[in-house]
Formats: structure tokens, C-alpha cells, sequence
């Protein structure tokens, strides 16, 4: 192993431990710069020093693999945290990130459902059986906070106040957030939890997890991603229903609404309100099509 997947593993201990970073965000980190030291390790030396010029030529060949500038964006972005984290604690005695350019991003709207759209999603999951009434909860709480789907398996029973109405949220670096909850919402995980859940709960395990999986286990990111697909399906979407889909769908609506764009910055846990502000474009570009499509002069 080299010095430089030494340092690495420094890094990733650093992020867990002083920087508390989600088991997600770390495994993403460990991915991008396991592949940058592996490259490292067979085009430098040490009379070939890790500079600007190698990091480059490393970065073009991540573009002539066919990496989009969006992950390039992200593969620099990590590498520059990662040598910043050697400078401080003097692994090495420069940084060779400071001037490398981030590639231009095309800005991409994100894909958002029409209200009749989430309707029939919703009522794809079904209220049949146990595992039907856990999912329309699940559906209800992703559309009606917009928080993560990372939040969502990550919530315990503690975190949702039925009587108030709110839940708590964890998001990103751990920071709190306290996000309303609308009736829909209400009814569907007041039924989940009163009726369902106490089926799923395995002694054994004593799990705290808001939503179980049949076996009395938290649910996985995967499960979520598998209900989704499902429920497209049946609900035949002409696209791919994604979790953050339903956040970008409780977004543009409550902006189209009139909502507060402070307040839904607050809801979806951004640290940056010009991150939010991408919404007000959403809801413009929407306009605009109904607009074209129903104007008599459009």
C-alpha cells in the first residue's frame, strides 16, 4: 500500500469520526479517491511528484472514459478535500488542487411529477395488505415533507409526532430539522403505525426504525427503490420515479403555491437558498408549458 492509500485511510477515519459524515457520503468519498490513488500509484514516483499537470491527466482520462462533467465535478471536488486534509496534517507540503477548474455543468431542471401524477402513485401502493399500507405511508411522507430517502429509513418512531403533526429529521452533517406534516400524511402513518407495525416489530431486535421491513428489520435504501418501481409501474408513469423525484415534486408545488422560498429551504434542509431558488425556474418553465399548450395565441 502506498503512502498515499495510507493517508487515505486517515481520511476516511477523519470524515467518521471529527466530521461525522453519513455512511453514504463517506462511502462515496472512499470510492472516488480509491480510484484516484489507485491511479496515482502506477503514474507517480517520488521523483514524480503528485502535481496539478498529473491530476489533470488523471482527470482527462476519467473524461475519455465517458465520466459526465457532473461527476467529474464531484471527482474534484473530493480530491481537493483530500489534499487539503494532507497539507494540514503535512503529509505533503503543498496542495496541487488550489487552481484546478471545475468543468461547466449544463443546468439541468429537475424532473418533477404533476399533482394527478403523484395521485395515482400514491394509490398504485394500495391498502390491502400490511406491506401496502406501509408503502402509501412511506409514499405520503417522502411527497409530503420532501425530505431524503436517507432521512426516511434513517427516521425512528421517536421522530414523528402524529398530535402535532411534524417530524424530525437528521439530514445532512447530522444538523436537525423539523418539517409539518399535512393530514394525508397523517392518516397514512397513523394507520401504518397503529395497525402495522406492531406486526413487523421483532422482539428479538427491539428496533426504534420508524418504517420495518417484514422481518421486523429498518428497511434498506434498495427496498425503497424497489416500491418505487413498482408503483410506476402501476401507475404507468411514462418515467423513472426516483425518491428525490417526490422531493423536487413538494418543492415545485409549494413554490407554484406560493410558499415562502426561505421556508421551503428550511423543509428541504438546504444550507444555501440558491440551491432552492433552482425551484422558482421549475415552476416558471411549467408555467410556460401549460401556457403553450393552452393559449389560444401561445
Amino acid at each position: 500500500m502506498s503512502d498515499m492509500q495510507f493517508a487515505l485511510q486517515d481520511y476516511l477515519h477523519f470524515l467518521k469520526v471529527e466530521r461525522q459524515l453519513a455512511d453514504n457520503t463517506i462511502s462515496s468519498y472512499k470510492r472516488d479517491l480509491s480510484s484516484y490513488t489507485n491511479w496515482l500509484s502506477t503514474h507517480s514516483s517520488e521523483e514524480k511528484a503528485v502535481d496539478q499537470q498529473l491530476i489533470t491527466s488523471y482527470l482527462h482520462e476519467l473524461k475519455d472514459q465517458g465520466k459526465s462533467s457532473r461527476t467529474i465535478s464531484r471527482y474534484i471536488s473530493s480530491i481537493r478535500s483530500f489534499h487539503q486534509f494532507m497539507l494540514r496534517d503535512k503529509i505533503l507540503d503543498t496542495d496541487p488542487t488550489v487552481h484546478l477548474e471545475l468543468p461547466k455543468l449544463e443546468k439541468k431542471l429537475p424532473r418533477v411529477l404533476s399533482i394527478s401524477e403523484i395521485d395515482k402513485v400514491i394509490q398504485a401502493a394500495g391498502t390491502v395488505t400490511p406491506q401496502h399500507i406501509r408503502d402509501t405511508a412511506m409514499l405520503e411522507l417522502l411527497y409530503g415533507t420532501g425530505m431524503r430517502v436517507s432521512e426516511l429509513i434513517g427516521m425512528n418512531v421517536e421522530d414523528i409526532n402524529l398530535t402535532m403533526g411534524f417530524v424530525r429529521v437528521f439530514g445532512k452533517g447530522s444538523k436537525e430539522r423539523i418539517i409539518p406534516l399535512g393530514n394525508s400524511a397523517v392518516k397514512a402513518c397513523t394507520r401504518y403505525i397503529e395497525e402495522v407495525r406492531p406486526e413487523f416489530v421483532s422482539s428479538s431486535l427491539h428496533e426504534k426504525a420508524l418504517f420495518l421491513n417484514v422481518r421486523g428489520g429498518r428497511l434498506t435504501r434498495q427496498s425503497i427503490w424497489s416500491l418505487l418501481q413498482a408503483v410506476s409501474k402501476k401507475a404507468e408513469l411514462t418515467l423513472q420515479l426516483t425518491p428525490h423525484m417526490l422531493r423536487h415534486s413538494f418543492a415545485t408545488h409549494l413554490v407554484e403555491n406560493g410558499a415562502d422560498l426561505r421556508a421551503v429551504q428550511e423543509m428541504l434542509g438546504h444550507a444555501d437558498i440558491s440551491t432552492t431558488q433552482i425551484y422558482t425556474h421549475v415552476s416558471k418553465t411549467r408555467l410556460k408549458d401549460v401556457y403553450s399548450q393552452f393559449h389560444p395565441r401561445a
